[in-house]
């Protein structure tokens, strides 16, 4: 059996492409024997003054002698045009032959500069499982590299044949899989991991969870204010995964209970995960101090004020003595910019002396906002550089919300990808409640059209929970919703209902993303610092296309330069 890398894919539940992706690599690791490694999901980037030139490939297959064979795999319907294949992707369209020569020449760049020029092969194939190529001439391949639907049984045999396994080994061989594995630091994204799709990504060589973590100072304390899509959360990830393999005990504490969970599922089994609220009720009744979360309904407001019971908790939590049980080596806070001053020196408790903290925030996503908790005498690290947001949709927020927050004009796109095209739906205001609602629905409808499942999709509201007229829906049109219902269990655990589509609170689904983000209720009469905050959040959950859905009052602040607008009183 071939050796996969990463080799964790198995694990990992996947729709759409992914799900092929993932079935590829299982008829590869059979077919191919152990002395070739496949790996998959392995991008390039290289940024220079903010302009990304990328290559990505599917998956990429090295032979015992070292020899490489790019794999770019398309599946679904291609259209055989003039210029070769196409391939549809939402709204545009990409020729294949010209994707593949890119990710080839840029291979070759990377090789050359890292081995030498002629030291190394490069091979190339595109496997289309689900098409049949009717005119080989025109495709813009090579005929003797493309694997359709009449020969994909044959795959393996190719890339045999290919790559034979009694060529002599290149010099080079070992540096190969040392620039594949190695250097690339490959590591599954957080963002896609803690949401609905589950995909594996990789994230790009020299990011946050690269290099923040060879920082080393004592006693180590880390405050780093990073964008959304900077990293953050998967930072996180590693130094709770580097504290497991030394041996040591971590705790992840954020400040949203459903980022907790998320995070819980994907973090080490040996790491503590909770959010603050959590943590200390957990504390409490440790002690024999049980908290009363029988009041139900807990929405924004109360969230934010965090209500009397709560105060209590808190009180309750820094007054409780702390014993070895309740102590650990790293301690990782991630959304700063929501906690309470009062809250470090509870927390610091929690710490060994030769401890290890990290404090993770974004001042952008600060909806509440409060002023940054002093952290004296730590140190300091800024990212400003967004890898998950497709560049039209960061250009989109800068543009929108750059004048009011001046720091958010600042910011860099790191991501590949573009063309996500943007969409503003327009409802009337003077009919809010029905109009939202019907144009959310027009939305989801538009969504599934575009290719999207419904677990791929999240309606995120801009109000809170107490101000949407969506919070007690069970279904929008013929679409379940799955929704937080407000109430909690006796120990604290929320609700939720059964549903395919996600609806959710922009207050509750910060620190996660969707590939597809319907953003809706988006109503103001007055664009302040607030507002824009609000929709910086909403914008960067999108990880693929945004869809806008707001009054007419608040669209007149929401042009689009190269974005659709739909919708009564759209611009």
């Amino acid at each position: 059996m071939a050796r996969i890398v990463p080799d964790d894919w198995k694990s990992l539940a996947a729709t759409g492409a992914a799900a092929r992706e993932r079935e590829t690599l299982a008829l590869l690791e059979e077919a191919l024997p152990d002395t070739y490694t496949v790996y998959h999901g392995v991008h390039w980037t290289r940024l220079n003054q903010n302009f990304s030139v990328f290559g990505e490939a599917d998956f990429v297959v090295v032979s015992p002698a070292g020899r490489v064979m790019i794999v770019e795999q398309k599946t679904g319907f291609l259209r055989e045009t003039p210029k070769g294949l196409v391939k549809v992707y939402l709204q545009t369209e990409r020729n294949v032959a010209i994707a593949l020569a890119h990710t080839i020449e840029s291979l070759h760049r990377r090789f050359t500069a890292a081995f030498g020029a002629g030291t190394y092969f490069i091979e190339e194939l595109l496997y289309c499982p689900d098409h049949i190529v009717k005119d080989a001439a025109i495709a813009g391949v090579n005929p003797a590299r493309i694997v359709d639907a009449t020969r994909k049984e044959r795959l393996a045999a190719i890339i045999r044949e290919a790559l034979p396994a009694d060529e002599p080994r290149l010099a080079c061989a070992p540096k190969i899989h040392h620039f594949l594995a190695d250097e690339l630091a490959l590591a599954p994204d957080a963002s896609a991991l803690v949401g609905q799709a589950g995909t594996l990504v990789t994230r790009l060589a020299g990011g946050l969870a690269t290099w923040a973590r060879r920082l080393e100072f004592s006693p180590f304390r880390l405050r780093v204010i990073g964008t959304a899509g900077s990293g953050k959360t998967q930072l996180a990830l590693q130094v709770l995964k580097d504290a497991v393999t030394r041996g040591q005990r971590p705790l992840y504490v954020c400040f949203n209970r459903p980022l907790a969970d998320h995070i819980a599922r994907v973090a080490p089994a040996e790491a503590k995960v909770a959010n603050y609220h959590q943590l200390c009720d957990w504390v409490a009744r440790d002690a024999g101090r049980e908290p009363d979360f029988q009041s139900g309904e807990m929405s924004p407001k109360a969230a934010a004020s965090l209500g009397a019971a709560f105060d209590q908790l808190e009180a309750t939590f820094a007054e409780t003595p702390i014993d070895s049980r309740w102590q650990f080596d790293v301690l990782v806070v991630d959304e700063g910019q929501d906690f309470q001053p009062s809250w470090v020196a509870a927390l610091e408790r929690l710490l060994r002396p030769a401890g290890a903290w990290w404090w993770l925030e974004d001042p952008l996503q600060n909806l509440y906002m409060r002023d940054p908790v002093a952290l004296p005498g730590w140190t300091t690290l800024t990212e400003t550089t967004n890898y998950r947001s497709p560049r039209d949709i960061l250009d989109y927020v800068r543009e929108v919300v750059g004048a009011s927050v001046p720091v958010a004009a600042a910011l860099a796109s790191g991501s590949p990808f573009d063309g996500s095209d943007i969409s503003l739906s327009v409802y009337d205001e003077a009919n809010a409640a029905e109009s939202s609602i019907d144009t959310t629905k027009r939305a989801i409808t538009q969504a599934l059209s575009l290719g999207f499942r419904k677990q791929d999709i999240v309606v995120l509201s801009f109000r809170g929970r107490e101000g949407s007229v969506m919070t007690g829906l069970d279904h929008l049109g013929p679409h379940r919703l799955r929704s937080f219902t407000g109430k909690y269990d006796l120990f604290g655990n929320p609700a939720y209902r059964e549903g395919d589509v996600l609806f959710e609170s922009i207050y509750r689904f910060k620190g996660q993303a969707a590939p597809c983000v319907i953003f809706t209720e988006v109503d103001f009469d007055t664009f302040d610092e607030r507002i824009a905050r609000k929709l910086f959040v909403g914008a960067t959950r999108a990880t693929m296309k945004l869809i806008v859905v707001a009054s007419q009052r608040a669209a007149r602040h929401l042009h689009l330069r190269d974005g659709k607008a739909e919708g009564k009183g759209a611009q």
